[in-house]
């Protein structure tokens, strides 16, 4: 059997962690499925999955590294004219952020119970923002 739910969040910030993971463990409890597979895969090339624990100054340590590995003050060659867009593309940092974390993360389901580590939770990370919708898919496979 397989269970998709797709979920649209909004962000606020231009870089905006977002837990998700109640939604995510609500999503396998709503699947009905016991034993199988979860995947959280998000749907756009600015934002990554990623899986750590939720501390606000984690967070803010994992945003400065991101920003020393992948600086705004770079030439890259995204930021310039894209002929196939007629425009100017503005956010390459976006892409090579949502590049370094991942779009997806999967999580064993047994006994109908998400099995993730004490201190895992799931974070829609977002590179490019605020934008009005950015949306998540859950996928449960099993039996």
């Amino acid at each position: 059997m397989i269970f998709n739910k797709e979920l649209t969040f909004m962000t606020r910030k231009y870089i905006h962690f977002i837990l998700i993971t109640h939604e995510v463990e609500e999503a396998a409890k709503e699947s009905g499925i016991q034993n199988g597979m979860v995947t959280v895969m998000t749907k756009h090339t600015t934002t990554g999955i990623a899986v750590n624990e939720a501390l606000e100054c984690l967070e803010s340590d994992i945003s400065d590294f991101l920003q020393t590995i992948v600086p705004e003050e770079h030439p890259y060659a995204h930021a310039h004219m894209l002929q196939e867009y007629g425009s100017t593309a503005g956010n390459p940092t976006g892409h090579m952020k949502a590049h370094i974390t991942g779009n997806h993360c999967h999580f064993p389901l047994i006994d109908g119970k998400l099995i993730r580590g004490d201190a895992q939770d799931v974070y829609l990370m977002e590179f490019d923002g605020p934008s009005a919708r950015r949306k998540v898919l859950i996928q449960v496979q099993g039996e």
